[in-house]
């Protein structure tokens, strides 16, 4: 049973029907999506291979089709262009429905996340799942600060990031809970919510903020 390939089919279907919508029109901005997932995904993937070479996690090949790349199921790819079409579709339509403010928070105050992050990562470093999200999630912000400052003061950003809490939540309970993918609980923390592992909200948050990023990276610069 193809599991995973409908769970991909369901979260970009509605955005993709959306795309033409006359106030949005989103394809017009397709391109940056595009420069965006050719940036980040194959970062993602690359670790997702890696994650799954040694074991953090692996897949159920009772919910996909068999077929792979990268020794990935091909539904995992599919992921990583699934998802940013529809957080970015997500962004956009927030943009256009609630007028932007700029939230006033100093430069420093990031300093705060990354300096917990770090500690966080140290602290759990025999944990290879743990140690590697809470990494890459402290270079999210001094990377923000440097290629697009603006997004961290944005109030769309951080309202976008709340409402993709929502599917995320939805699709990753299918994913864990059938499961589609499990972890080895050597790799990670031990604590879930519901059946999702702790890591996996810090992941979303900077996998979705990556993608957002480069996405107004190329925007602003184009």
């Amino acid at each position: 049973m193809c599991v995973y390939l409908l769970i991909n089919i369901f979260i970009i279907l509605i955005p993709l029907l959306l795309s033409n919508e006359k106030n949005l029109r989103f394809y017009k901005n397709l391109k940056y999506y595009i420069n965006s997932v050719m940036v980040v995904s194959p970062v993602y993937i690359a670790w997702d291979v890696l994650a799954t070479w040694r074991g953090d996690w692996a897949f159920n090949p009772a919910y996909v089709t068999g077929v792979t790349l990268f020794r990935l199921p091909i539904e995992e790819i599919l992921f990583f262009i699934t998802v940013p079409y529809s957080c970015i579709f997500i962004y956009e339509t927030v943009s256009f429905y609630l007028r932007e403010k700029d939230l006033k928070i100093s430069r420093s105050f990031f300093a705060i996340p990354v300096i917990l992050l770090l500690i966080a990562a140290i602290i759990f470093n025999d944990q290879s799942y743990t140690f590697t999200v809470f990494m890459i999630t402290a270079v999210f912000f001094p990377s923000a600060l440097y290629l697009y400052p603006a997004m961290l003061q944005s109030r769309v950003y951080w309202i976008t990031m709340l409402i993709t809490f929502i599917p995320f939540l939805a699709v990753n309970y299918f994913l864990t809970s059938l499961p589609v993918v499990t972890y080895n609980e050597n790799e990670i923390f031990g604590l879930r919510i519901i059946t999702i592992p702790a890591e996996d909200f810090f992941y979303s948050f900077s996998m979705i903020s990556y993608w957002l990023l480069f996405y107004n990276y190329f925007k602003h610069r184009g």
